[in-house]
This record gives structure tokens, sequence and C-alpha cells, in this order.
């Protein structure tokens, strides 16, 4: 959806709040005590009753708006622009272009929206040919590491793990100066070490038993045998990483320049949510302007787990 067109379809409040109510009667509403489907609209305090047992439930409850306080259209305007551009905006950007005095609830709420980014993927596995490497991003040393000597490589304490996993297949003709294979969806998940268990995990959580891995030889992958069918690792210079694993290092090249261009600083523990509003945005590329609905459905679908009492400016992802 173009500026013009969100302008002219949510021109104030209260057509945001018919548009997610909509949405929440589409799904369908549950009395989270007795079970019952049948209730009441409560216009005047935005509420459900139940025609049963007759407790209430707001419109935000079970939602990703649920103990938010603000208007349903900062979520839209958020939404808007997360969907309608092929990069993301930064919180203090939107702060900014929203007019709220106060920065923590416009990052909260723009975190809540990409962790049901990341619940929804979650939903779908990865299956067929898959590549699979690791990345590095640059992250604030903790608190608790700061005292510690500076290692190099990546073991440095500035250097959060990242698995990346995309599912190609190999076009028998491509195109000049176009990778040799055809891009369909892709996972990103942190990860605390690089310990071939941890990577076994993770592959068996993420991509389907039935699915071919190709990726380096390096250590981290020598279990994957165990999660999934096939596993063919090859020992790869740096230049020939680009030719046999292409699309695993253009999404890692395009996910770091994402956070380069918001963040100077990012703390590893918030920084699973870019990975998740990237590749949901990527794997739903071909949306268009639906990609817009689809995440209203989301955020009424999905109730967020992102949690946050920090208040210093300097430590924000």
């Amino acid at each position: 959806m173009n500026l013009l067109n969100f302008i002219q379809q949510y021109p104030d409040e209260q057509a945001c709040i018919e548009r997610f109510k909509a949405q929440r009667d589409e799904d369908g509403i549950v009395c989270s005590k007795c079970g019952s489907r049948e209730h009441f609209w409560l216009k005047n305090k935005l509420s459900y009753e139940c025609k049963r047992c007759h407790s209430r439930q707001s419109l935000r409850s079970g939602t990703v708006m649920e103990h938010s306080k603000l208007p349903f259209r900062y979520r839209f305007v958020a939404m808007h622009l997360l969907t309608g551009t092929k990069k993301s905006f930064s919180a203090s950007e939107l702060q900014r272009q929203l007019g709220h005095k106060r920065f923590q609830p416009i990052w909260e709420m723009l975190h809540k929206l990409r962790n049901v980014m990341g619940k929804r993927d979650g939903k779908y596995r990865l299956s067929g040919q898959v590549e699979l490497d690791n990345a590095f991003i640059t992250t604030l040393i903790p608190d608790e590491k700061k005292c510690e000597k500076r290692k190099r490589g990546a073991g440095s304490q500035n250097k959060t793990k990242v698995l990346v996993m995309t599912e190609s297949v190999t076009v028998e003709k491509p195109k000049p100066n176009r990778p040799p294979r055809r891009v369909n969806h892709i996972k990103m998940r942190v990860v605390p070490d690089l310990k071939a268990d941890t990577a076994t995990e993770t592959v068996r959580e993420q991509i389907d038993y039935q699915s071919e891995i190709q990726s380096d030889d390096s250590t981290s992958y020598k279990k994957l045998n165990e999660a999934v069918q096939s596993h063919e690792a090859q020992v790869l210079k740096p230049e020939e990483l680009s030719k046999l694993l292409p699309w695993v290092h253009i999404c890692i090249g395009n996910v770091k320049r994402l956070l380069l261009d918001m963040h100077h600083q990012l703390k590893n523990e918030y920084l699973q949510y870019y990975p998740d509003e990237f590749c949901y945005k990527f794997n739903r590329r071909y949306f268009g302007e639906k990609m817009f609905d689809r995440l209203i459905m989301v955020a009424v679908s999905y109730k967020t787990d992102f949690k946050s009492r920090i208040y210093n400016r300097t430590f924000y992802g």
C-alpha cells in the first residue's frame, strides 16, 4: 500500500479501530473464561462482553497491542512503514515522525511487531535444498564481559553468531551476473555459540528432516546428519563461498546493511528481532500491497512475549 492510499483509508484513529476490530471479528472472539464464541460489542469501552458469562476482554487483548496504551493509528503507521519499504525504520526516526514525546513506548512497539513477525515465520520449516552458513554481527559487549581481555575473530565478545538458512533451487540456465540458484524462503537464528550440538538443534527446529543441506566443512556442522536426511559439506575457499552458497551470503550482506542503516550500537539480546523482520519481509517479497493487510492479521492473531524495562537510551537495541 502506498502512502497516499494509506492516508485515504486510515485518516484517523476511528478508521484504524474499525479495521482492527474487523480483523478480530473475522478471526473469531473466544471467551477466555467459558470458551463461548458469542459476544456483545461495547463501543464506548472498545471491549467485547461474553453473552454467557458476561466477562469482558478489550479489543487489544490477546493481540500484539495487549498492555499498550499507544493509539491504534501509531501501530498502523508503524506497520505501513515496515511493510512499505524494503529497508526498515529506527525507533528514533519513527518517534520523530509520530511526534511522540517518549522514546521507550515507540521502541517497544516496533520490537513487538518484529516479534510477531518472527512468530509467524516460526510456523514454517525450510525444505528441499538448503544452504547453511553463519554470520557474525557486531553488537555491544555485555557488561559482564567488559572486564575480560578482548578476543579477536569469531570469538570476540562483540560478535554475535547468527545461523543463516536459505531454500534454493539450481537454475539450469542462469542469467548473466545472476546467482546459479533461485531462492525461496529464508531463516536466521541468533545462537549463543557455534558448537556442533547448538547448530544441530537449531537445524532440527528450523529445517525439515527430508531436506538436503549444503555447507562448508566447519566443525559446527559435523553432526547435521542427525537432523536432516542429507548433508553435503565442502571444503571451500573464501572466494568460492559466493558461488556455491550464493543466497546465504547475499542475505547476510543485506541484513548487515539493514542494521548499519539503523544502528551504530545494538545489544545482542535484541538482535533476533531484526532478522525476524528481514526474513518476514523477504519471504513475502511478492505479496506487494497485500503485505500490510497480512501484517494486520498477524498483529491480531499473535500475542507478543517481548518485555523490557530499559530506560537508558544508550543501551537500546
